[in-house]
């Protein structure tokens, strides 16, 4: 369990993603690291906020309640990727920092 998933995370909750939507940039980056847009997304979906600061995954867990934007952050060997699902659910965007 990453530092910043809370414990009632290890509870299968499943936060909807909506539309699924990865820049090139990001897939380009995870293409390099041998990882999966599905594996990342699937960290996201469960409550695995990745490398977020304690304030960022409290206003994640608090976004859980009412309905607020939610952001993961995955600092990997060769780059950082960020996770975002809007706040109605509607859309779950994987890119990279500089492309925020």
């Amino acid at each position: 369990m990453s530092h910043t998933q809370h414990a009632t995370s290890q509870v299968a909750r499943l936060i909807p993603l909506g539309q699924l939507v990865a820049t090139p940039h990001a897939l380009a980056l995870l293409e390099k690291a041998k990882l999966s847009t599905f594996a990342i997304f699937a960290r996201h979906e469960q409550g695995d906020w990745g490398d977020v600061d304690i304030e960022d995954a409290m206003a994640n867990e608090q976004a859980l309640i009412d309905g607020g934007r939610l952001m993961s952050v995955y600092k990997l060997e060769i780059g950082t990727v960020w996770v975002i699902t809007e706040a109605d659910r509607s859309a779950t965007t994987l890119l990279l920092p500089e492309e925020y």
